[in-house]
This record gives structure tokens, sequence and C-alpha cells, in this order.
């Protein structure tokens, strides 16, 4: 089963990347999810403050793009192999 010239290896590589990809957003909303709405989610009067920022929004926006970012570097390091675009000659 051939699809645009990928070998089967070369297609079970990318289906395991698209399914780490899909699991890092998904990880990703439910971090920003859990803080933004799990913190916000107060009086503004009883917020927390961190560096300045209200500590929903330090968790839910900063540290969260710091923690994926860091996830994402070291998955493609890991986990993410090159693949070659141009077919293979079959003789």
């Amino acid at each position: 089963m051939k699809k645009l010239g990928m070998s089967e290896e070369q297609i079970r590589i990318s289906r395991r990347e698209a399914w780490i990809g899909v699991g890092l957003v998904i990880f990703h909303f439910l971090w920003w999810y859990g803080f933004a709405y799990g913190l916000g989610n107060k009086p503004v009067e009883d917020y927390q403050y961190i560096l300045g920022f209200p500590a929903w929004f330090f968790y839910s926006c900063i540290l969260g793009f710091i923690i994926i970012f860091l996830f994402v570097v070291f998955f493609v390091k890991i986990f993410f192999h090159d693949l070659p675009f141009e077919e293979e000659d079959e003789d």
C-alpha cells in the first residue's frame, strides 16, 4: 500500500509524529485552559501576582509557552526523523 510514493515505514513514522503533535496540542490547551479558567475564575481583588502579571496569566500564557516550547524541542530531537521527500526508484 503506497500513498504518494511513501513506503510503509515512512507512513508509520509520519503517523506517529502526527499523533505526537496532536498530543502536544492537547496538552498545551489543557495546560492553558486549566490555569486560565482555574486561577482566573475569581474576583480581580483576589488575584495573586507574579512579576506584575496575574498568576493565571503567568502560568497559562508565559510559563505555558516556555513549557510547550521545551516539550516540542525535546520531542522533535528525540522522536522525529528526517524523511526524504524524493521518490525512491524501484528497479
